[in-house]
């Protein structure tokens, strides 16, 4: 299994409607960047992603899974962009947010920092744990 970031403003697709659509979960859609586009593309069903509220709150509020593989996005006819669909695991029970990443010297190579602009990256099994463990959430 690998471990994603998935970032999202909350005003345009919140945590709540992520949950709302169940085991069904919802395409990761929009997506206009390339290397955005190729980690959805490496990524594999039962792969877990934090899902982050970027802009407002800047906090990583759950767990989601990826339920189906990388496809054409529904978006768009433009054949380059793809994206994967995601389904809602589990809250965290105290929201990390990006001040804490970034006073954690253990986190301070996370892509979330690195490559801020990023919206869909991958994050390493020790990164996961370790934020896992600062929101008091199961991994």
């Amino acid at each position: 299994m690998r471990y994603w970031l998935f970032k999202s403003e909350p005003d345009k697709w919140s945590w709540d409607q992520q949950v709302a659509k169940g085991d069904a979960g919802e395409e990761w859609d929009g997506i206009r960047n390339y290397q955005a586009r190729n980690n959805m593309r490496e990524m594999a069903v039962g792969d877990r992603g934090f899902f982050y509220h970027s802009n407002a709150g800047k906090d990583i509020v759950g767990i989601v899974e990826v339920c189906a593989p990388s496809h054409p996005d529904s978006t768009t006819d433009d054949e380059r962009w793809d994206c994967v669909d995601v389904k809602a695991v589990r809250p965290f029970v105290t929201p990390v947010n990006l001040a804490q990443i970034k006073a954690s010297a253990e986190l301070e190579d996370i892509s979330l920092v690195r490559q801020s602009r990023l919206s869909v990256a991958p994050i390493t099994a020790d990164e996961w744990k370790i934020i896992c463990k600062m929101g008091d959430t199961k991994p």
